[in-house]
């Protein structure tokens, strides 16, 4: 007989997989008399997986009602492979793209909701802000901040980056003279945001690697 609840243990806790093709009722039976093993005696926190199936807010509450029953257990995060329709049309709105032609000034702040190109420099104290990536074609002397909408696999591009400042998502960087290493002769270059939390910045050769998913190009050979 299959498994309706899985349990993993971690260094972190316990992972509690639920599955996502049974009935609720089935579920919650199963899920009962998982967490009333006297086995389960040691305190732990738990992350509840829900995998693709949609639970509403009130079911979510007593799934954990129910872990919580058991004095040993606390759940400390919910996860779900399931979007909302608000989730989904913001990503959509994040992969398309906003071209401006033109030199951003001191002062002058472009916003776009998706992609954000800009053909020509941004100056110093100049802002440019983008929900998804931002591809400056000139000078990035200003200030740059890409995945505006909590998007923290977006990455800023330019020919030449020499931002002031540098943010992704809420993550922010100041630039400093050890940060923005330029040659004499200046390559193109990216910022990204590193699973430790840091901005990075690399040649924009190695965007393709870094950031697979950016392209969407369909044709050639």
């Amino acid at each position: 007989m299959k498994n309706l609840v899985n349990i993993k243990g971690t260094k972190q806790g316990l992972v509690l997989q639920l599955d996502d093709q049974c009935s609720y009722a089935d579920l919650l039976a199963e899920l009962q008399a998982k967490v009333s093993d006297p086995a389960l005696d040691g305190s732990a926190e738990v992350q509840l997986q829900l995998g693709n199936r949609y639970c509403t807010e009130a079911q979510i509450k007593e799934i954990i009602a129910l872990i919580q029953k058991n004095e040993h257990l606390r759940v400390s995060r919910v996860r779900s492979d399931v979007i909302t329709v608000e989730e989904s049309n913001r990503r959509i709105q994040e992969r398309q793209s906003e071209t401006y032609v033109g030199i951003v000034r001191s002062g002058q702040v472009v916003k776009a909701e998706g992609d954000l190109v800009v053909v020509g420099d941004v100056n110093p104290n100049g802002r440019v802000a983008a929900g998804g990536n931002i591809y400056v074609l000139g000078r990035l002397k200003g200030i740059a901040h890409a995945g505006t909408n909590g998007n923290r696999e977006a990455v800023i591009a330019a020919s030449w980056l020499e931002a002031t400042h540098l943010q992704i998502d809420d993550e922010l960087e100041i630039m400093t003279d050890e940060l923005t290493v330029l040659s004499e002769q200046p390559e193109m270059e990216c910022a990204y945001l590193h699973k430790n939390g840091s901005i990075i910045i690399d040649r924009l050769q190695e965007l393709r690697f870094l950031r697979p998913e950016i392209s969407t190009f369909k044709g050639g050979s």
